[in-house]
């Protein structure tokens, strides 16, 4: 019989946690999942980001952890659990940043012990693999010499090696990965494959890296703060502005691709895709700035972004309407449209945007609001939202963007609600006198389904949300008119709403929001492929646009798929930023034939 060791509850936090690691590394020595499980609480949450599960995975209370334990102990083989700094204690909770080994990596994370039954359990556990053993990243003290120090007949430069590899790829040469998107994302994880050693291709459809954000609207800024929109290996500058105009996120875009080395084909369009069990490879036809080409990678990965399959409602009268009719990710920005009548279908950050720059432009703008939105102040926002993880105060605190997205990592989705509601509910009492204004000028807010605001509604659903960064007062002085239903149809020069109101207009915008990134696989791929994949993006939370049944993560985002050899990367930038390391460790590991048995594999539950 087994013997059980609990840990006790010491009053020095490291001794507790020192007592906690100890135990449940000898559980797992002994491949005894059962007792491993009693460590933690009855009510807790280990999310493994691919290190014992090669799958972003969350389970719950002992059970979940048994079974993780049980199907994944063989194979990842964990050993040296250690702290990396002391653990600190507050509100009854101990927190400690922890590394430890795998059989075929590194990986570090973050724990938290609570007491229960008088003994210290685990709350919450994060463990992430950061590097595999033998194909560390050359970095640091692996960084490479750069040069070949004597005397050599056979010398190729720098700038020779890379021009064979470029003329090479894609012809003689295939790439393992082929990454199809070349925005943040695709150029984030093509930055990492590349440090790894991956040979990989990304492929973007515009003229350069970065025309993803130059052809947007010219008022468009980040909403987010430069703590938070690092890319990897390479931080902005520390004079670089809080919130950067889309042309310098471009341009800084650009020179990453060249400064990292990705290989890039600008000008490259893909126009199909198809997968052989007998090759075990991609055939993905590409005309490359006009010319057609086939490549065979045995890894694909959607990279075209959760926020790229523009939804475009299909109206009657959009043929009959004489003015300028578009998507808000086609809108040319304000320019055109002075002392015009602009009609913005939508109520979320583009609507607004492209509201307040149309007002600037003296156009007499009209926002149709469909649905209630949630709206928070950028200041405050940054403040009680974000200010404890990505800001300079947090990097006063020692808080790096690194660790910041460790800690946002560690917070289990199933509770994230919890820590964020009395965020906003902070908000709210803030910028209390900003929401009276906008409920008499008659806009519909809300706070989420249940109170947890901006960040809960964009991992849920990706919209129905306005970081506020002066437009909303355009809507409470009523400079910018508001009206609220869903569109019937237009005529030749009004939208028409189901009440019957008629909104005169020479331009029409919608920012009606994106479709589910699945819609990208029907494209290329087809329809089938696309359905068994299944809809990306959300946790299935039940919550409006959100269906069930409980994911626990983001459907299908950084990990496996039920379709083989395919991938799909997408977020914002720091979702770019710190899933990408997992993605491309899942494919160098496939690459160099290490054993990625996956568990708990994503099931499908909704297409589309």
């Amino acid at each position: 019989m087994t013997q059980t060791v609990e840990p006790s509850t010491s009053t020095d936090p490291q001794q507790r946690v020192d007592r906690w690691l100890t135990d449940f590394e000898e559980a797992l020595t002994a491949a005894d999942a059962d007792r491993a499980s009693r460590l933690f609480a009855s009510t807790s949450f280990w999310r493994d980001l691919i290190s014992f599960s090669w799958n972003i995975t969350t389970v719950e209370d002992p059970a979940g952890v048994r079974d993780l334990l049980e199907h994944t102990l063989a194979s990842t083989a964990p050993t040296s659990f250690a702290t990396s700094e002391s653990p600190t204690e507050a509100d009854g909770v101990t927190t400690a940043w922890i590394t430890f080994e795998t059989a075929t990596g590194r990986g570090n994370g973050l724990l938290r012990l609570v007491e229960e039954d008088g003994k210290a359990r685990a709350w919450t556990l994060l463990t992430a693999l950061y590097e595999l053993k033998g194909h560390e990243e050359p970095r640091g003290t692996h960084r490479p010499m750069g040069t070949r120090h004597g005397a050599f007949k056979d010398r190729t430069t720098w700038k020779e090696q890379r021009q064979q590899e470029a003329e090479t790829l894609g012809s003689t040469t295939q790439p393992y990965v082929l990454v199809i998107g070349g925005g943040q994302g695709g150029i984030a994880l093509g930055a990492r494959l590349r440090q790894l050693g991956v040979p990989a291709l990304v492929v973007d459809k515009h003229p350069r890296p970065g025309d993803q954000w130059r052809s947007r609207y010219k008022s468009l800024c980040l909403h987010d703060p430069v703590w938070y929109d690092h890319l990897p290996y390479l931080k902005y500058p520390d004079n670089w502005p809080v919130f950067a105009p889309k042309d310098k996120i471009a341009d800084w875009l650009e020179s990453y691709v060249t400064v990292m080395e990705v290989p890039y084909w600008s000008s490259t369009v893909a126009t199909s895709a198809s997968w052989s069990d007998e090759t075990g490879e991609w055939t993905v036809e590409v005309e490359r700035e006009g010319t057609p080409l086939t490549l065979r990678p045995k890894q694909l990965v959607f990279a075209t972004g959760m926020s790229g399959k523009p939804r475009m409602p299909d109206l009657p009268g959009l043929d009959v309407f004489r003015g300028d009719v578009h998507h808000s990710s086609a809108h040319p920005g304000p320019d055109a449209y002075a002392g015009k009548r602009a009609v913005v279908i939508g109520s979320n950050n583009s609507a607004f945007d492209i509201c307040g720059a149309l007002w600037e432009h003296d156009a007499d703008v009209t926002m149709v609001q469909r649905s209630s939105t949630h709206i928070v102040r950028s200041d405050t926002l940054m403040d009680i939202g974000l200010g404890d993880l990505y800001s300079e105060r947090a990097l006063a605190a020692g808080v790096t963007t690194e660790k910041a997205d460790m800690i946002f990592a560690s917070l289990p989705y199933r509770i994230l609600h919890t820590f964020q509601i009395p965020a906003y509910e902070a908000m709210a009492e803030r910028d209390k006198d900003f929401y009276e204004r906008l409920e008499k000028a008659g806009f519909r807010h809300d706070w989420g389904d249940d109170g947890s605001g901006l960040f809960m509604k964009y991992l849920r659903r990706g919209s129905g949300y306005y970081i506020d960064v002066g437009a909303a007062e355009l809507v409470c002085s009523g400079e910018v008119k508001l009206a609220q239903g869903q569109v019937d149809h237009l005529t030749e020069d009004a939208v028409v709403l189901e009440d019957g109101t008629s909104l005169p207009a020479d331009v029409v915008v919608f920012a009606t929001g994106y479709n589910s990134m699945n819609g990208w696989v029907a494209d290329l791929i087809d329809q089938e492929t696309a359905d068994r994949l299944g809809k990306c993006w959300g946790l299935g939370s039940d919550t409006t646009k959100d269906p069930g049944p409980w994911e626990g993560e983001q459907r299908n985002m950084w990990k496996p798929t039920q379709v083989d050899n395919l991938w799909m990367h997408g977020g914002n930038l720091h979702q770019s930023r710190h899933y990408s390391l997992y993605l491309a460790l899942q494919l160098k590991a496939r690459l160099e034939g290490i054993p990625t048995p996956v568990y708990a594999l994503q099931e499908v539950h909704h297409t589309g």
